[in-house]
């Protein structure tokens, strides 16, 4: 009885966040794991816009660099600011637990798992979905968050983003134009889907020899039983 209260205690907060949110239609991601290219840039990207208050300490420097193939001084170089943090460290943010939770009314989530609760496409249409907002503390909520409570922290690329009567957003004044913002979203979709399951292609790749392995087997077995069978029937 009591592991069952401990697994509704752990479960229900889980379910609570993953169905929270309007319920808008969302916009496909199209991630391709396989483009290290845009991961690399979903890293870069979530580390200068995202990672000043989100976590993702579950993943670790030097496991990163690996996977998505940057060298060891370049991850130092751009992403690791302090001495003390070694390669192999977690990659923690740098805001204290009750100070972020002081000035954003809540203590920012970790975002490894995000893309493991939420969705690919939940995360891509969020970050399109903010929108100018007057009533709200940071000035912008968000179609597929609303009251959303965090700020647009990409709104100096995007500019600023105006929902219409009919729902779409436009955006004006940013440093991109529209297609150039999906894909630094649609980049760090991306880095987030590969921090929720980094092992995802391996896994992939690994299952394929793995039903190789079983067909083969298959056919021994099956040529074996007729061998074993032959002098019953």
């Amino acid at each position: 009885m009591k592991k069952l209260i401990i697994a509704l205690v752990t479960l229900i907060p889980s379910l609570a966040f993953a169905a929270g949110g309007s319920h808008v239609p969302l916009e496909s991601a199209n991630i391709d794991l396989h483009d290290k290219e845009s991961l690399q840039r979903g890293l870069d990207s979530f580390q200068h816009y995202c990672a000043g208050c989100h976590s993702t300490q579950y993943q670790r420097y030097g496991r990163v660099a690996d996977d998505l193939g940057i060298s060891v001084d370049d991850m130092r170089a751009k992403y690791i600011f302090d001495d003390s943090i070694k390669i192999g460290s977690l990659m923690e943010n740098s805001i204290p637990s009750k100070d972020a939770a002081k000035w954003f009314g809540a203590t920012p989530p970790d975002l490894t798992l995000v893309a493991r609760v939420r969705g690919e496409d939940w995360i891509y249409s969020y970050l399109k979905g903010f929108y100018h907002d007057e009533s709200r503390p940071f000035g912008v909520n968000n179609t597929v968050f609303p009251s959303v409570g965090m700020p647009h922290v990409m709104q100096e690329l995007q500019g600023l983003p105006v929902k219409q009567e009919d729902g779409t957003i436009v955006s004006t004044g940013g440093k991109l134009n529209a297609e150039e913002y999906d894909q630094v979203v649609r980049d760090i979709t991306g880095f987030l889907v590969y921090s929720g399951d980094p092992v995802k292609l391996e896994r992939e790749s690994l299952g394929w020899w793995v039903m190789g392995f079983l067909f083969i087997f298959f056919i021994i077995a099956y040529f074996l039983k007729k061998e074993y069978w032959k002098d019953v029937h």
